[in-house]
């Protein structure tokens, strides 16, 4: 019988440090010229905004009929994107 050991993530003393902790993602999107919503395209969610338009630039989502969307969101946070 083999024994598993528990993965934690991220473990606090207390509270206050894992709320100061504000880690960031960005969620690229292609859209249409008028970027609404209701044409968005996920194309990656990444830790940096220059690694997400790096990311766009080398999938070639720039194009005269479309446009590029970087959504920056917080971790942990609860609210409407």
């Amino acid at each position: 019988m083999t024994s598993v050991e528990p993965f934690y993530t991220a473990i606090a003393g207390n509270n206050t440090n894992l709320k100061s902790l504000k880690m960031k993602l960005f969620i690229l999107y292609q859209t249409d010229n008028w970027k609404s919503k209701a044409s968005r395209v996920c194309f990656g969610v990444f830790d940096t905004r220059a690694k997400a338009i790096d990311s766009a630039k080398w999938q070639e989502l720039y194009t005269y009929n479309s446009e590029v969307v970087v959504l920056e969101v917080t971790l942990n946070l609860f609210e409407e994107v």
